[in-house]
């Protein structure tokens, strides 16, 4: 039997709703991606709750809200409590998300689904994997091995790699093949024939055009919007494609060299911005090359100005800008609060450069049409004053009377347990006559037995008169003097909270935005007032795809090179999903599923594997030949049962001889190199290698196979002369003869 593989579904099947997949290998449970939507809706976690506690590791593949935007909440409320990797861009970028996002709703409202400090706690032990390294995981998932690889579309996307005997599951959702200004493009299509490839259909009915052209009317349209005087918005996320979009917009406004300022807003657009521009090795090459030539930082934007309030904004009135504010759902932000303003003014322009996540704002303005009105909700949070202020701080003497009051109750209580059956005893305020007697100068140091207030003090059964705790000190001394501990003169978290780090203590060394920070810092008691408000929209809305994803026909050659033996489509549309199953399961010779919410699917190889252990009589016969880093032989052997394995013992017969074999791949234009070197006038003729004047080596054979070589033949053609044989020499020792 193979490694046994299930995949569940906990959301975003059938739909375009947050990603989150149970994926079980050999009884080992992987959470693949944590995601919700910028509604922040509880019932949608329901399918996640019910699973949670049992998870055994997470995998988040990209650093935005439909990834890892329950990741806070599952651990707090739900049990999750497994480790989680990720790549340093997603663990870092997903931390500024995650910040923006609770800032955003706390200034408008009593959010309380998760706070800073439970985000500081879910980011708190994610595991840092770089890309293409191997992790092997430990106890319960001993002998499974997990690497990151590139997927495109966010710095640090992840397509998740996971390998257990042999056979490759492969989670690959969001990729994309195109190069971008600031990303390479995914090399999902470099693997080879997985057990089960895990995609998603969320492109499959949409088809793009040319990039350049499409950067081209992105920009014309803004300028466009900007010479008649009005001013653009375009909703974006806090650290994911709004990267892109930036490169963009200032590598076109210093090219056409246009004044029309640009911002940047969000609660932490400079945190964002100053951990990009350390993580140059994760972009596109030639950023890296660039850095590397003339210490050219792509991400020193000269054309953009990066903000974290509105009062920069204010300050400039209705003059022609571009703004980038998250968040891009309009639900709630900074793009919320601009986009009222806008909305009522024709010259405007809101441009969407992704599409809007069901049920919220962005979304129903994408509609076609557009509704000409909408009804928000206008939020702020403003300082307590007068008799509202003299009420609550009535209201917070009062609890904390009533803390103090409960907390000497429970004292008490302790105190009467621990004191048992004895009366006297039991009011600690009472000394026993026998044992103590007053006298005139009670209270004095000097004089006989005083009477000794033990209020909070338990004594021993064991003491004959009250007695104080006595501890001794019982610090080590060298030869300088007392041995200093330096955990005592360390801050505690606790203490930390004034300079407010931005993540826990394992390296995320900056400091949150100012704007942000004070607004944390501010203990001044206040409140959120509300009012509902019909906007008329007359500005412009534009829908244009920068989401960095492969095309629907792109995915589709993407999948059938890698020919999955078996394919598994998630996130998409019921339409995209039915037709991108319906394509591959007419053009692939693959196993297709498409498993609804909390359906699970038994996507097990159909290949037989068995571990066995080769024994030391066994292998003290054997011959190795180094290949590169390994050893290779040619084994005979019987199989025999050892301690509850399978184990190789010595042929019990003389084996029957067999026929050699060469073990290497050769390239013929590295085979004609090592000919010239030694003296022989060799070159290409028609796809084959003529070597000297009569013989000829070319590679023939199926090549067919796809996402494979196939089988293939070197071939030596010419007379049996003496040249002959040298090739043929010269053409065994290229490889390794068993």
């Amino acid at each position: 039997m193979g490694t046994s593989v299930q995949v569940t579904p906990l959301s975003g099947a059938y739909g375009e709703g947050p990603l989150s997949y149970l994926l079980a290998v050999d009884g080992f449970r992987f959470l693949l991606d944590c995601g919700w939507t910028d509604l922040c809706d509880t019932s949608q976690l329901q399918p996640l709750a019910k699973v949670a506690p049992t998870i055994d590791a997470v995998l988040l593949s990209h650093p935005d809200m439909m990834h890892l935007g329950a990741l806070p909440y599952a651990m707090k409320h739900l049990g999750l409590s497994a480790p989680v990797y990720a790549t340093e861009p997603v663990f870092r970028l997903g931390l500024l998300t995650m910040y923006d996002h609770f800032l955003s709703r706390w200034q408008v409202s009593d959010f309380d689904l998760f706070t800073l400090d439970d985000v500081d706690a879910a980011f708190q032990n994610v595991v840092r994997l770089k890309y293409s390294q191997n992790y092997l995981l430990n106890d319960k998932g001993e002998g499974i091995v997990i690497a990151p690889h590139v997927a495109g579309h966010l710095l640090g996307g992840t397509v998740w790699k996971i390998t257990k005997d042999g056979e490759d599951v492969v989670y690959a959702v969001d990729f994309n093949h195109r190069k971008e200004m600031h990303l390479n493009s995914t090399i999902l299509g470099t693997f080879v024939r997985p057990a089960v490839l895990i995609t998603d259909a969320y492109n499959a009915l949409n088809n793009q055009g040319y990039r350049k052209k499409q950067d081209q009317d992105f920009i014309d349209s803004l300028v466009k919007v900007l010479g008649t005087g009005g001013s653009v918005l375009l909703p974006v996320d806090t650290a994911g494609r709004v990267l892109e979009l930036l490169l963009i917009l200032d590598k076109y406004w210093g090219d056409r060299r246009l004044e029309y300022p640009i911002y940047f807003l969000t609660n932490v657009s400079t945190s964002t911005v100053d951990y990009v521009k350390s993580f140059l090795e994760w972009m596109g090459d030639h950023i890296a090359k660039s850095f590397e030539s003339n210490r050219a930082n792509a991400f020193l934007l000269k054309k953009v100005t990066l903000i974290i309030n509105k009062e920069e904004l204010e300050k400039i009135g209705d003059t022609p800008k571009v703004v980038l504010a998250s968040m891009a759902s309009l639900e709630v932000g900074f793009s919320h609060d601009i986009f009222v303003e806008m909305a009522s003014e024709a010259r405007n322009l809101v441009l969407f450069t992704e599409k809007g996540q069901f049920g919220t704002l962005a979304r129903m303005l994408q509609v076609d049409p557009p509704p000409k009105a909408v009804k928000v909700t206008m939020s702020k949070r403003i300082p307590l004053v007068g008799d509202e202020l003299k009420a609550y701080e009535e209201e917070q003497e009062r609890i904390k009377k009533e803390e103090a009051i409960k907390a000497s109750l429970v004292k008490e209580e302790e105190l009467k347990a621990s004191h048992g059956s004895n009366a006297k005893a039991s009011d600690p305020m009472i000394i026993d006559a026998s044992s103590s007697r007053k006298s005139a100068n009670a209270g004095s140091h000097f004089g006989g037995n005083n009477d000794i207030l033990i209020d909070g003090f338990v004594p021993p059964s064991t003491s004959v008169a009250p007695m104080f705790p006595f501890f001794e000190n019982t610090a080590e001394w060298d030869d300088f003097g007392e041995v200093i501990n330096p955990d005592d003169y360390t801050m505690k978290q606790e203490d930390m909270d004034s300079s407010l780090m931005l993540g826990p203590g394992d390296g995320l060394d900056g400091k949150m935005d100012d704007s942000s920070a004070r607004l944390l810092l501010d203990s001044t008691p206040s409140k959120v007032i509300s009012n509902e408000m019909t906007v008329q929209v007359k500005c412009s809305l534009v829908y244009m795809d920068f989401e960095g994803r492969s095309d629907g026909r792109s995915v589709k050659s993407v999948i059938a090179h890698v020919a999955p033996l078996k394919l598994v489509l998630v996130h998409g549309s019921a339409e995209a999903t039915e037709h991108l199953k319906m394509h591959c399961a007419k053009n692939l010779d693959s196993h297709v599923y498409a498993p609804q919410i909390e359906e699970t699917i038994d996507v097990t190889s159909d290949l037989c594997a068995y571990k066995v252990q080769l024994s030391e009589k066994l292998m003290s016969n054997i011959i190795c030949k180094k290949l590169g880093e390994h050893e290779i032989a040619w084994v005979d052997a019987e199989v025999g049962k050892g301690d509850e394995r399978l184990i190789l013992l010595p042929p019990s017969t003389t084996p029957p001889p067999h026929k050699p074999v060469l073990v290497g791949d050769l390239k013929l234009s590295d085979f004609k190199q090592f000919l010239e070197n030694k003296g022989w006038q060799v070159e290409f003729s028609g796809g084959a290698l003529r070597c000297g004047e009569h013989i000829t080596v070319r590679k023939i054979g199926d090549s067919s196979q796809k996402g494979s070589t196939g089988s293939q033949q070197i071939v030596i053609e010419g007379p049996l002369c003496e040249d002959y044989y040298k090739i043929r020499a010269h053409l065994y020792s290229q490889f390794y003869l068993l």
